[in-house]
C-alpha cells in the first residue's frame, strides 16, 4: 500500500544508520539549481516512522537537504508500507544505482546492511556479519526486487516485485545483483571492521583496498597502535607488510614494537622520502585538493625553482 502526499520536511526522519553521506559538491549544486527552477519533480520515498511520529526517509536525503538549503518546507513523498528488511534493501539498491561516486566505506557498510537484511528475510536469526558464508538451504525464501527509473538527477521508485526460491544463499544472491564475486563481497564487508581513522585513510586512497582488507583482521587495539605509528612516521604498509601484521596478530605477537619493525623494512623500490608536516602547508592548498594533487603541485613548483636556479647559475658563469 502506498500514497503520494506533500510532507513537511520536519516530518521526515533520516534512515537509521544510513551509510551514505551527502556532500556539498558539484552534483549537489546542480541539483539545487534544478530544484530551485523546477521544484522537486520526482517524489522522495519514505515509510511510516516505526519509532514514532512522521516518516522514515528511505530515498531522497540529498533532495531533502537541498530543499532545506532553499527554504522549501513541503515536498512530495511516496509513502509506502515496508518492513525493516524491505526498507534497507530499497535504500541500499537505490543509492548504489543513483550515486556515481561512492566511498569504499559507504559501499562496505551498505553491502553489510543489505546482506544482513536479505539473511533475515530468509528467517535465519543466527546469520551475522562474521558468518556470511552460511547458506539458507531447503526452504522457500521470499526476496524483493526494486524497479527504478533514473530521471533528472533523481530516482523514481515504482514497486517491489516478489520472487521465491527453494535453495538460497544470501551472499550469492547479492553478488549476482551487484555484479561482483562472492569473495569480493566478503572483502568489502571486512572493511567494516576497521577503526574510523584507518577507514578514512582508505577512503582518501592513502591505503589500498587490498591492504585495508588485510589490516581489517587486526584487533581494534592493534589498529590504533598501527595508526599511531603511521601518523608518527608518515608511512603506510605495503600488502606484504599488512599480511605480516595480520599473521603476527593471529599468533598473538603483534605489538607496537613489532609494528615498527615491520614498517621499517624496506619496501620494493623504496626510496628516501622527505617528510613535511601536513599542517605546515595546508593553508596554501584549495580545500578540495587531494593528496595526489598536493604532491603534484609541490613537485611542479620545485621543478620550476630548479630550472630558475640553473638559469641564474648559467648567467653568473658567463660574467
Amino acid at each position: 500500500m502506498e500514497e503520494i502526499k506533500n510532507v513537511n520536511l520536519t516530518q521526515l526522519k533520516p534512515f537509521k544508520n544510513h551509510p551514505f553521506s551527502v556532500n556539498f559538491d558539484k552534483d549537489f549544486i546542480e541539483l539545487m539549481k534544478s530544484i530551485d527552477k523546477e521544484g522537486v519533480i520526482v517524489p522522495l520515498l519514505a515509510r511510516p516512522n516505526p519509532n514514532g511520529e512522521g516518516y522514515e526517509l528511505i530515498s531522497g536525503h540529498r533532495r531533502k537537504m537541498v530543499c532545506e538549503e532553499l527554504g522549501i518546507e513541503e515536498i512530495p513523498v511516496v509513502i509506502r508500507e515496508m518492513n525493516d528488511e524491505q526498507a534497507i534493501i530499497a535504500m541500499v539498491d537505490i543509492n548504489l544505482m543513483q550515486r556515481e561516486k561512492i566511498k569504499l566505506s559507504e559501499k562496505a557498510f551498505a553491502l553489510k546492511m543489505k546482506l544482513e537484511a536479505m539473511s533475515r528475510q530468509g528467517q535465519r536469526s543466527d546469520l551475522t556479519s562474521g558468518q556470511v558464508d552460511q547458506k539458507l538451504k531447503n526452504r522457500d525464501v521470499k526476496t524483493y526486487e526494486i524497479e527504478i527509473e533514473k530521471k533528472d538527477n533523481e530516482e523514481l521508485v515504482f514497486r517491489n516485485s516478489e520472487k521465491t526460491t527453494n535453495s538460497y544463499s544470501s551472499r550469492k544472491e547479492l553478488a549476482m545483483q551487484i555484479g561482483e564475486s562472492e569473495r569480493q563481497i566478503q572483502r568489502y564487508i571486512r572493511l567494516t571492521n576497521l577503526i574510523p581513522q584507518i577507514l578514512e585513510m582508505v577512503d582518501a586512497e592513502r591505503i589500498a583496498f587490498t591492504v585495508a582488507v588485510e589490516l581489517s583482521y587486526l584487533k581494534e587495539t592493534e589498529q590504533y597502535e598501527l595508526y599511531a605509528v603511521m601518523d608518527l612516521e608518515q608511512c603506510t604498509p605495503s600488502l606484504t607488510q599488512a599480511h605480516r601484521m595480520k599473521m603476527s596478530s593471529q599468533s598473538g605477537n603483534l605489538d607496537m614494537d613489532n609494528i615498527y619493525c615491520i614498517l621499517e623494512e624496506e619496501k620494493p623500490n623504496q626510496k628516501e622520502k622527505i617528510k613535511i608536516p601536513a599542517d605546515l602547508l595546508e593553508e596554501f592548498f584549495p580545500e578540495n585538493f587531494t593528496e595526489k594533487q598536493k604532491i603534484g603541485l609541490i613537485k611542479k613548483l620545485v621543478e620550476e625553482w630548479y630550472i630558475e636556479q640553473n638559469e641564474i647559475d648559467i648567467k653568473l658563469s658567463k660574467r
